[in-house]
């Protein structure tokens, strides 16, 4: 693994990579308010051992790339975008295969309508449409709210508090297929809370907005799409996974049983063979 700091525009973005630079880019972008370590260093290891040139990054506010003071955000969702574009720029990259999570997966969709010839393929991990909020599809689970409407009451300084408060939350979110790897978020909630100046810059992704010229243009997108989502997903539930494949023209559907909205250490087999298979050509 080796890391860089990008800079543009006066922003820092923290990044690493795995494997040969000989191999077929990927570029994975977390979701929203998590840094680029909830892709798990094995997770990108053994998607490197497949061929792939693997490469992680920090969002704004997360981890060691910029933040800014907690309600002081300045970018769109569009911003988010031109800052993956950035990290490409920065490894020398002129188009890469896109993986994205949850947040992720919407900035890979904005990318792939903004700069296609950029995007070899995209795959969009427990995501949502680039699209108008439609009342038709369900909302996030009240549970999951519920939860974070403790948020306030944590001292954001507290190292074991942050960590438990991170454990909770992943427990949520976990499917019945597997066991919760309590182990595994523990030491992923440890390393990121160390690499993190201030946890609360996260929030500033609440403030989110824009990119609404690239809304419900999904039939223009014309890069390979692969959409791997799991059934009991309380954050984004699974009608979210069809509406997407209705829109995206040839888009291919992985549907993980028992999976909640997570990267589970027991799909890893799964899904990896499922980007091996998509970014093949």
């Amino acid at each position: 693994m080796k890391s860089k700091q990008i800079s543009h525009n006066g922003v820092q973005l923290f990044s690493e990579s795995f494997g040969s630079p000989d191999g077929a880019p990927i570029l994975l972008i977390m979701g929203a308010m998590s840094s680029g370590i909830w892709w798990p260093e094995a997770f990108c290891r053994q998607l490197a051992a497949v061929g792939r040139y693997v490469i992680r990054y920090d969002h704004r506010d997360t981890g060691q790339s910029t933040s800014y003071e907690p309600g002081q955000s300045h970018y769109s969702v569009e911003d988010l975008a031109d800052d993956a574009f950035c990290v490409l720029d920065g490894y020398g990259i002129q188009s890469a295969h896109v993986v994205g999570m949850s947040l992720g997966g919407y900035l890979a969709q904005l990318m792939a309508l903004k700069h296609p010839q950029r995007v070899n393929s995209l795959t969009l991990i427990a995501s949502e449409r680039l699209a108008e909020a439609d009342p038709t599809l369900p909302e996030i689970d009240p549970s999951v709210l519920n939860y974070h409407a403790k948020a306030g009451e944590l001292d954001w300084t507290n190292r074991e508090a942050v960590i438990e408060y991170q454990v909770g939350a992943w427990r949520l979110l976990s499917g019945s297929a597997h066991a919760f790897d309590e182990s595994l978020i523990r030491e992923l909630a440890g390393a990121d809370f160390d690499r993190t100046p201030n946890p609360t810059t996260a929030f500033n992704h609440a403030l989110l907005g824009g990119g609404e010229q690239w809304l419900g243009r999904l039939d223009e997108i014309t890069t390979p799409t692969l959409i791997i989502h799991g059934i009991e997903d309380l954050v984004l539930p699974y009608a979210h996974a069809l509406a997407l494949k209705a829109e995206i023209p040839h888009a291919e559907l992985l549907t993980l049983s028992g999976t909640g909205h997570e990267l589970h250490p027991d799909d890893w087999s799964v899904i990896i063979e499922a980007i091996q298979q998509h970014t093949a050509s």
